[in-house]
C-alpha cells in the first residue's frame, strides 16, 4: 500500500503501544503524510463511564484525527491518526488522566475479557478479575516488546467465548463447570409442551422440538429424548453450551 507500517514512531521509554503510518505520496495527500495509530489500554470488560468516554474523545480532538477505533481486535481502544510530533503531547495527556497505551508489535498485547460474573448469568469465573491481575503482572512485556512475535491473553466466562478467545488469542482462558451438568426435566416438558413462561412473566414462549434442535444438533451426539426425558451422556459432553443456548 502507500502506508509505511511498523515501529518507527513511539513515545519516550515504551517500545509499543505506537503504530507509525507514513505516507509515501505525501504531496498528494498533504495532512495525511503521517497517520500514525495509539492504543489505549481497555478498563476490564470494556467498562466506561460517559465521562470517560468524553474524556478520551477530548484528548483525540485535540492531539489527533478525532476517530475512533472501539475497540481492535486485540481489544484496545484505538485511536486512528496523529502526527508524529503529537503522539508525545496525547501521552502524557493520557497518563496524567490515569489513562496508559497498550501493547503492539512483538510484545505482550493488551488482555482482554468479557464481562464475566459482572452482568452475565454463565460466567464460571470473574474473568474482569483475571483480566486485570494479569494486565499488571504483565506491563513490562506490554510496553518493551521482547518476543519473537506477538502474544495475546484472552478471557470468557464460559464456552460461548464472546471475546473470541479462541479465534483471537494464544493463551484462551475459558470457563466450565466441573460437575455433570443439570437437567430441570418440569422444565424440558414445560418447553416441549410450549408451556413454560417468558422470564418475567407474560407469554407463554413458543413450542421447542427438542429432538430436532437440541439433541439431533449436539455436536458430540451426547444427548437423547425419547419425548418425555432428556438424557446426557457426560462423558462425551464436550461443554459446547448449544443445548444450554437453545433451552
Amino acid at each position: 500500500t502507500h502506508w509505511k507500517h511498523g515501529g518507527i514512531v513511539g513515545v519516550l521509554g515504551y517500545g509499543s503501544g505506537i503504530i507509525g503510518r507514513y505516507s509515501d505520496l505525501p504531496d498528494e495527500f498533504p495532512g495525511l503524510e503521517h497517520f500514525h495509530t495509539m492504543r489505549v489500554n481497555q478498563p476490564s470488560g470494556w467498562y466506561y463511564t460517559a465521562s470517560a468516554l468524553r474524556e478520551l474523545c477530548d484528548i483525540w480532538d485535540k492531539h489527533g484525527s478525532g476517530v475512533l477505533n472501539v475497540h481492535g481486535a486485540t481489544g484496545d481502544m484505538v485511536f486512528l491518526g496523529t502526527r508524529t510530533e503529537e503522539l508525545e503531547p496525547c501521552f502524557e495527556a493520557l497518563t496524567a488522566k490515569g489513562w496508559n497505551i497498550g501493547g503492539s508489535g512483538s510484545a505482550m498485547r493488551s488482555p482482554s475479557c468479557c464481562l464475566g460474573q459482572s452482568r452475565c448469568e454463565w460466567s464460571c469465573y470473574d474473568t474482569m478479575e483475571a483480566c486485570y491481575q494479569l494486565t499488571q503482572e504483565f506491563q513490562f512485556d506490554l510496553h518493551r516488546p521482547s518476543f519473537p512475535y506477538k502474544y495475546k491473553l484472552k478471557f470468557s466466562g464460559c464456552p460461548n467465548d464472546c471475546v473470541a478467545a479462541i479465534a483471537r488469542s494464544d493463551m484462551s482462558m475459558i470457563g466450565v463447570w466441573k460437575d455433570d451438568i443439570r437437567i430441570d426435566q418440569a422444565a424440558v416438558a414445560a418447553y416441549a409442551a410450549g408451556e413454560l413462561k417468558a422470564r418475567g412473566g407474560g407469554a407463554n414462549v413458543d413450542k421447542l422440538d427438542i429432538k430436532a434442535d437440541v439433541t439431533d444438533l449436539c455436536p458430540t451426539f451426547c444427548m437423547s429424548y425419547d419425548g418425555k426425558k432428556l438424557t446426557i451422556d457426560n462423558k462425551n459432553y464436550n461443554h459446547c453450551m448449544h443445548c444450554i443456548n437453545l433451552m
